[in-house]
């Protein structure tokens, strides 16, 4: 048995809905880097309703546990 473990990433990137572009910084678990771009594409166009090339992946860091900032994966980890 293979037990995989997850990590944490913290994702900055910019969104456009409309003639507006947005800035934003999530966390998320995910087991490898390349997860973390179906999760974004994932939540971010079932929130906002915007297609994946509305979605700019500008940096995606994995950072440690103290580093966390969302009360969210705080929680869960």
């Amino acid at each position: 048995m293979i037990i995989m473990k997850t990590k944490i990433y913290r994702i900055n990137g910019r969104f456009t809905m409309g003639n507006d572009s947005q800035i934003f910084v999530k966390e998320l678990k995910a087991i490898k880097e390349e997860d973390i771009y179906q999760k974004i594409y994932s939540e971010f166009g079932s929130k906002h309703g915007i297609n994946r090339n509305q979605i700019n992946i500008e940096k995606i860091e994995e950072i440690s546990a103290d580093e966390v900032e969302d009360p969210i994966i705080k929680a869960i980890i």
